[in-house]
């Protein structure tokens, strides 16, 4: 067998920071005679070709991750990632790491690229005494500047002392001013050796050096300087690109020249951090830390700016919800809100609290029941993500806001049904939108996300609304192609949306109860969908049976009745006939759901199954679930029988007991009641005396003299059964498996409704799953019940 411990994904990272899946494969450690020492081999899983040999170097620094990832670089620009399937094969493949390197394996990174030796510290400690000295910045002497800078990397304190003295000699604008001297003689190999320069720069990881880089008159030439990557034949052209492709649309014009500058800054310097800069490795990334945060803080900024310029957006959306206001002129607006949004990604909890019923309160949610409908793609595609923003942060905004429109606005134009025919009419190949919009829909019904609501009757005032005025909206593509036999259309298109109505319809079976069951029973819905049974594609079948399975997976009666009197297991079995035996996920799933009905023993679903197809199914030999299901009827039948064939022979002496037990057990003088009561209840001890269903009316409360005959009879087969229950001394107080010989001295009797002196408690489904819990009832009506002597 396979040793899945050792079992692994082989990741490398490409130039646009993805990683890229390399194969499927095992992982060993052992000596390479070519490589001069311990290596780690990665071998295909099928074909047993070699996907990886990597000597373990004892500089090199191997990162533990997540328990399960062992992440490191070799060379430049190259990382490589094991992912492995068990976290004890990754936990043998680090130590064996460990071990070579010399490390502890408890450590997560083996060469902590900010962890210094103690030779490091002293001359850390020399450094404080005598700051870095810069070379002359001069065209001759950039080579020395490269290799100093890269020096100062290794160590924290020595980057703090560089990134002071770059500071206080205002080094950089010195170093640009070089950079236009050999752009303009073409020194290129100046021009190499200054991006070195500015690359190092950036991995110092210092704000007031970025303040410097990113000021207006300098950012372009530090992007110029970035252009000449020694390892490209050519140059790149993002200044061109920045100044003249990349065009800056006001949606409404700007007259803050600080939020217009800062707007401008902060997309060029993401520019040169998603475009401009190297791909970093996994641990220069953490040496970016500050970049990323240069950028963050600018967009709160941003944020900030506009929220307290009320005018600029009163009129944005003034002019967005202008019926007169062109479809390109509303594409831009809604971009810019779009971007607005994302940004406000970066405020905290409450600020973004505010964020929205700021847009809330401007209108942001009946704006976007215009946008949505606009057949513009871009206007629609970002008002679904400004909607996506809105919902995912606060459900309950929409919530509101749909409960209000219930009897002031049509329903084709209530915002929950124009997101649901959205969702409907996409008409991308891939469904982009409709997936969108299919995940806001199932946050504004999951019931999880309501129970924190303020409005304690939100949860069912919007239930309400849904199944009400929006349900039939979203079922309507799903009853309008299962009006026959086969689903009338199988484009690719057509099944998609399908599927993504079927995945809602489960997750409302599953988390919704009394409104999707009406909205079941009352469309005869599950009929309709299983129509899709019929479906040349796979996963929509799938998705059918999964619906079916959520609603037996409830073991609620009215969903076993309906299913029961609609036949509604035979496009399920025909199906699996269809399939033939085939081992495939559609088999399996079947499957699954016939051995959740036996082991669960839903009894009705059980029996409709084994009368209705059990002569089909019991050719099936490849698995035991229709045998056991068939095993499992035959003794709920067996049980059956015996409690009739018990009822019959009983029956005699229910009639002519009465009279003989009052004359031979006298009771105190009340009511002229002839009736008293015995128990028999089903024991395990008493199989040839199983319980009852019914017991037998009570017709004859005075037998004539010709049958006493058949009363002695009677009362042997009683004092028998009673002889054996007291002696066996076999009582059973939780459950119900008792026979008891009963009657009252003073009271009486406790049941009113008893048919002579004979009751027959017999085994309920409800006794069965409730596993005794009864008990405390038992005990206590035992209290009220004297055995006969």
């Amino acid at each position: 067998m396979t040793d899945t411990r050792r079992r692994v994904k082989l990741y490398a990272l490409n130039a646009d920071r993805q990683w890229d899946d390399r194969g499927t494969g095992h992982v060993s450690s052992c000596y390479v005679e070519r490589l001069k020492g311990t290596s780690l081999l990665v071998r295909a899983e099928s074909d047993g070709s070699l996907l990886l040999e990597s000597k373990i170097q004892p500089d090199t620094a191997y990162q533990k991750q997540q328990d399960t990832l062992i992440v490191w670089s070799e060379g430049d620009n190259f990382d490589l990632a094991l992912s492995f399937q068990e976290k004890a094969g990754c936990d043998e493949i680090w130590e064996k790491i460990c071990q070579v390197q010399g490390k502890d394996p408890s450590v997560e990174i083996t060469q902590d690229i900010v962890e210094e030796s103690e030779d490091e510290r002293f001359d850390e400690m020399s450094d404080s005494v005598q700051p870095v000295e810069l070379p002359a910045c001069e065209m001759g002497r950039l080579e020395d500047i490269s290799e100093l800078v890269n020096s100062c990397l290794v160590s924290p304190a020595r980057k703090d002392k560089l990134a002071a003295a770059l500071e206080s000699q205002n080094y950089i604008k010195k170093l640009l001013n070089l950079f236009h001297m050999c752009e303009d003689i073409e020194n290129i190999e100046g021009l190499h050796h200054l991006y070195e320069i500015f690359k190092s720069i950036f991995l110092l990881n210092k704000n007031a050096l970025f303040d410097t880089m990113f000021a207006d008159d300098t950012i372009f030439d530090v992007v110029g300087c970035l252009e000449y990557d020694p390892g490209l034949p050519q140059p790149k052209k993002h200044r061109e690109y920045l100044r003249e492709l990349a065009k800056f649309r006001e949606a409404i014009p700007i007259k803050n020249k600080d939020l217009l500058a800062k707007i401008h800054q902060t997309y060029r310097v993401q520019y040169i951090q998603d475009i401009v800069l190297p791909t970093p490795t996994v641990f220069e990334d953490n040496l970016l830390s500050t970049l990323s945060s240069f950028i963050f803080f600018n967009k709160v900024e941003i944020v900030k700016l506009i929220e307290e310029d009320e005018k600029f957006l009163t009129d944005l959306f003034k002019l967005l919800m202008d019926n007169k206001t062109p479809d390109t002129k509303r594409r831009d607006l809604v971009l810019f809100l779009k971007e607005f949004c994302n940004f406000s990604q970066n405020l905290q909890p409450q600020d973004k609290d505010a964020f929205y019923k700021t847009l809330v309160s401007l209108g942001i949610l009946p704006a976007l029941e215009i946008t949505l409908s606009i057949n513009d793609q871009k206007t629609k595609t970002a008002s679904i993500d400004i909607l996506t923003y809105i919902v995912e942060f606060s459900p309950s905004v929409m919530r509101d806001h749909t409960l209000q429109q219930a009897n002031i606005t049509k329903e084709e134009k209530m915002l929950l049904n124009v997101v649901i025919e959205q969702m409907l009419r996409d008409r991308d190949p891939e469904l982009g939108g409709a997936v969108q919009l299919m995940g806001v829909l199932r946050i504004l019904l999951d019931p999880e996300s309501m129970l924190a609501s303020v409005n304690k009757s939100e949860k069912a005032d919007f239930l309400n609304f849904f199944y009400k005025h929006s349900i039939q909206t979203l079922i309507a593509p799903l009853l309008g192609n299962t009006t026959g036999e086969k689903p009338l259309k199988e484009d690719y298109h057509t099944v998609q949306l399908l599927g993504l109505v079927l995945e809602l319809l489960s997750f409302c079976v599953e988390h919704h109860t009394y409104h999707i069951k009406t909205c079941i029973l009352n469309k005869d819905l599950l009929r309709r969908i299983l129509v899709l049974m019929r479906s040349t594609h796979t996963f929509l079948v799938l998705g059918a049976l999964r619906f079916m399975r959520k609603i037996i997976a409830l073991k609620d009666e009215y969903y076993n009745r309906y299913i029961i009197k609609g036949n509604l297991f035979a496009p399920v079995i025909d199906a699996f006939l269809r399939n033939n035996g085939r081992y495939n996920l559609l088999d399996s799933a079947i499957l699954e759901l016939f051995e959740f009905i036996k082991l669960e023993d839903i009894k009705s679903l059980c029996s409709h199954v084994v009368e209705n197809y059990g002569k089909i199914l019991e050719d099936v030999e490849y698995v035991q679930t229709f045998k056991a299901l068939k095993s499992r009827y035959d003794q709920h039948q067996d049980k059956l029988k015996e409690r009739d064939r018990v009822s019959g022979s009983v029956g005699v002496a229910e009639a002519v007991v009465p009279s003989l037990l009052r004359t031979r057990y006298r009771r105190e003088a009340r009511a002229p009641d002839d009736e008293e009561e015995m128990w028999f209840n089903d024991d395990d001890e008493l199989d040839d005396e199983p319980p009852l269903d019914q017991p037998a009316p009570h017709t004859h409360p005075h037998p004539q003299p010709h049958n006493h005959a058949h009363a002695h009879h009677a009362l042997d087969a009683i004092g028998k059964i009673v002889e054996k229950k007291v002696c066996s001394n076999t009582e059973t107080v939780n459950g119900p498996s008792r026979v008891l010989l009963s009657t009252t001295t003073a009271s009486k009797p406790t049941h009113t409704d008893v048919q002579g002196l004979v009751d027959y408690d017999a085994d309920s489904d409800e006794e069965e799953e409730g596993g005794g819990g009864g008990g405390g009832g038992t005990e206590e009506r035992d209290a009220k019940r004297p055995r006969l002597a």
